[in-house]
């Protein structure tokens, strides 16, 4: 007899049953998801999510179109290294053509070393939550993890079209995260952490500047 079936027994024993006995109570079913999606103007969560992104300590920028991102950035690329992920909409806005930012990896250990001396990450983001300034990220061979969390600091650009309200709406689009991807790693500010004493440390875990492009026009 294994420890298992020894455990398994005395707790027969203690209630009185026999082994294979079905329950005393069958379990009710579980109840259906309640899912909460505010009906609100969807013209709004744009500026809902800059508000709720700056005080979490993140930096907004919002831009007409793509032609606008690269314009809008310059200033925080300048005299920086940055790596980029393979999302075609940051190929859209021009920042894969730029002379200091490096991308089209294919190779896992050159992205990771690549990651690791950079500056800045760029990405995209497959959607993002007003309610709470959260960028929602997919692992994929477009969005690769290391881009958004390895260097200190992250921009993260993405079309309004990306925008839901909250996580209940991600949840009735994407029910079933593991069905399409590894991972889905939800960002929500600068990394940040505190000790016993509570003192407020900034990226230690994860970038500690972190950047929202929204761009209104694809």
């Amino acid at each position: 007899m294994t420890a298992r079936e020894q455990i398994l027994g005395d707790i027969r024993r203690s209630l009185k049953r026999a082994a294979g006995e079905p329950p005393l109570v069958e379990a009710a079913p579980l109840p259906a998801p309640a899912l909460r999606v505010p009906l609100t103007d969807r013209n709004l969560y744009a500026d809902l999510f800059g508000k709720k992104f700056e005080n979490l300590g993140g930096k907004f920028f919002r831009v007409r179109d793509a032609a606008a991102v690269v314009p809008a950035i310059a200033e925080l690329l300048s005299q920086k290294s940055a790596v980029a992920s393979n999302s075609p909409f940051l190929r859209k806005c021009g920042i894969t053509g730029l002379p200091q930012v490096h991308a089209a990896f294919t190779d896992r250990d050159e992205l990771k070393a690549a990651c690791a001396a950079a500056d800045i990450g760029i990405t995209s983001a497959d959607y993002a939550l007003a309610a709470t300034g959260t960028f929602v990220m997919l692992s994929s061979h477009n969005e690769a993890r290391l881009v958004s969390l390895l260097p200190p600091a992250h921009i993260a650009i993405f079309p309004r079209s990306r925008l839901l309200a909250n996580l209940d709406e991600l949840l009735s689009i994407l029910p079933r995260p593991a069905d399409q991807t590894s991972s889905m790693v939800l960002i929500t500010g600068p990394s940040r952490t505190a000790d016993i004493e509570q003192i407020l440390v900034r990226g230690v875990h994860g970038p500690g500047e972190i950047y929202a492009v929204i761009v209104d026009e694809e």
